[in-house]
């Protein structure tokens, strides 16, 4: 049997539509006369193209191996940039990793496999293809392999990275769109790490200030499948290009539900429209005054919350609100004893949180418009956000409205990424992250048609231009829409405000914050016993049986620390370990004695 036979039934048993994919058709494959085979001195096949050499003329799997074994990071995915005949991606298997194959040619794909035999490296490994297209699977394959290596609950490393230099030169916009997508992917924990750091303790001390209101409002889960798969939502992000809407508002209200974020709500009441829903999730004052001169008595617009908002927003006059999931450990905690909300995705956004709520309303079609993630014509909203307002009312004849915007687009570290049109359109590292993100949730939840109408900004993978004549083309449904939002917060209004709901809700939640209480005593005691320990033990120079005894001690600590029911609570306020803090110390144990009473003390900070 053929290495193509061979490689060709392991693909199909192994890897289900693989194979079928690699045998498609596609416009921008290599034509058969640009690709040529030689046997190396070493008896092994080489590959060229347009008479560049593709792996070494000698001896190809030499070469790979000294690739491989440059590398010192072994923990985490190994991406192969242009397989070639797949000689690095063999000698990659060594380092036990999960790989990421991303090739631009399916037709290069099938003449490796015509070559070379790859079934054992098929079957024992744990192998990934991204092949063709825009690379937009890129993100989705690095997620799968790190779900992949057990690294027990540490910080994931970054991947490791082969580039063919002769494949990547001769597609180079191709491999550097990849890269890019890898950086953005790669640089998620560091923002997270950095956003909690600036803005972990507002989270904590506006939830302690909410958290009456997951008792007392009820959950986005109720919602579920409002639209009931027939109804399209329609959500309204706050780039620029949403000023294109305005003519068409009325049509948008008559056909959808209407979904905006906090920064939209204003376009959409100056405009004489209320939407349906508006998603406020920031914790920050600035963020609330998006909603300033948005309300009357009159408004109808349900406002969906994050537990940890500033407070004064669930004092707002709407009249109806919900809860989403909290994302931070206190509220989880309550919530989970006392009434579960329902998780909406987070991708650091208020728009990405408020995609999710539209898809968890049962859409099939969502329709977008203002998702820009970008700068087109250096505009950062659309015309009359607060942020304009807010330039504007500051700007003198020494700081202008454009420095400041000149300033925004500076600071978020810009650079240029595909545009809607093909063209190169201003970035930066935060709306490129956001972008990744609804990439990922596009293919995740293929059932959903996202279709944005007066695109203008970053090309986003999944997101499909739309015209308008097609927006319009949908049946108007507002009776429908209406009779079915009534209905439903009826209901919720009927069963969970019922007087014996509420006595029970209320019971559980005292129970839980009594719980919650008696746990950070708990810890704030451990933790103040264990700080003094090792202090006392930093004072003296100990024996090796005073060490052995001390040590004991501290274990004793951490262990009555890890099993407390609200750890979580505790540590979301402790900082993570910087080795560059660690003092120069030689002796081990004191070292030890060091770190241990940082930790104590940072712990104690936390409760």
């Amino acid at each position: 049997m053929s290495f193509f036979e061979i490689n060709k039934n392991v693909l199909i048993s192994q890897y289900p539509g693989l194979w079928e994919e690699i045998n498609s058709k596609n416009d921008d494959e290599l034509l058969q006369d640009e690709i040529k085979i030689d046997i190396t001195p070493a008896g092994e096949p080489t590959l060229c193209i347009k008479g560049l050499h593709v792996h070494s003329p000698r001896d190809p799997v030499r070469e790979a191996q000294r690739l491989s074994e440059s590398f010192t990071n072994t923990q985490s995915p190994v991406i192969i940039l242009g397989f070639g005949l797949g000689y690095a991606a063999h000698a990659a298997a060594s380092l036990g990793m999960p790989i990421i194959i991303a090739e631009k040619y399916k037709s290069l794909l099938l003449k490796a496999f015509e070559m070379r035999d790859f079934s054992d490296f098929l079957l024992k490994n744990k192998i990934i293809f991204v092949i063709g297209g825009t690379g937009e699977g890129i993100t989705n394959a690095l997620s799968i392999a790190n779900e992949l290596i057990d690294s027990s609950g540490e910080k994931k490393l970054p991947p490791s990275i082969i580039r063919n230099r002769t494949l990547t030169t001769l597609d180079e916009q191709w491999y550097k769109t990849i890269e890019d997508k890898i950086r953005t992917w790669s640089m998620r924990d560091d923002v997270n790490a950095a956003t909690q750091k600036r803005f972990g303790k507002r989270w904590v001390r506006n939830l302690t200030r909410n958290m009456s209101a997951i008792r007392d409002l009820p959950g986005v889960s109720l919602l579920a499948n409002l639209a009931d798969t027939s109804l399209p939502v329609f959500l309204a992000a706050a780039g620029p290009s949403l000023d294109k809407i305005k003519p068409l508002l009325r049509d948008i209200y008559d056909r959808c539900i209407v979904v905006a974020v906090d920064t939209s709500l204003r376009f959409f009441i100056k405009n004489g429209i209320q939407p349906d829903f508006v998603l406020v999730v920031d914790p920050q004052f600035w963020n609330s005054r998006h909603l300033d001169r948005c309300l009357c008595k009159e408004i109808r617009t349900a406002l969906i919350a994050e537990s940890a908002v500033f407070p004064p927003v669930l004092n707002l006059p709407f009249k109806n609100k919900f809860l989403c999931g909290s994302l931070f450990p206190l509220g989880t905690f309550i919530e989970k004893q006392v009434d579960p909300k329902g998780r909406l995705g987070a991708g650091g956004s208020v728009a990405t949180t408020a995609w999710d709520f539209a898809r968890s309303l049962g859409a099939q079609e969502i329709w977008i418009a203002g998702l820009d993630l970008s700068y087109p014509g250096l505009k950062t909203h659309f015309r009359g956000a607060r942020f304009e307002e807010s330039v504007n009312s500051q700007s003198n004849r020494f700081s202008s409205a454009e420095k400041w915007v000149l300033r925004a687009l500076r600071d978020g570290i810009p650079f240029k990424a595909p545009g809607v049109h093909g063209d190169q359109v201003f970035t930066d590292r935060r709306l490129s992250l956001y972008a990744a993100w609804f990439e990922s949730q596009f293919r995740q939840n293929a059932n959903v048609k996202n279709y944005g109408i007066f695109l203008e900004g970053l090309a986003i993978a999944g997101l499909h231009a739309a015209d308008i004549d097609k927006f319009l083309a949908l049946p108007k449904r507002r009776e429908e829409i209406d009779s079915r939002i009534q209905t439903i917060f009826a209901q919720i209004e009927n069963d969970f405000n019922a007087p014996q709901e509420i006595k029970e809700r209320a019971e559980r939640y005292e129970n839980a914050v009594s719980v919650l209480e008696r746990g950070l005593k708990s810890i704030r005691i451990a933790a103040e016993e264990g700080a003094e320990i090792a202090r006392r033990a930093l004072r003296y120079p100990l024996n090796p049986g005073q060490q052995n005894k001390v040590i004991k001690e501290l274990d004793d600590v951490t262990r009555r620390l890890t099993e407390s029911e609200v750890k979580e609570v505790a540590g979301f306020l402790f900082p993570p370990a910087d080795e560059a803090e660690e003092p120069a110390e030689k002796d081990k144990f004191r070292k030890y004695l060091k770190s241990s009473l940082r930790l104590f003390e940072g712990i104690i900070e936390a409760v």
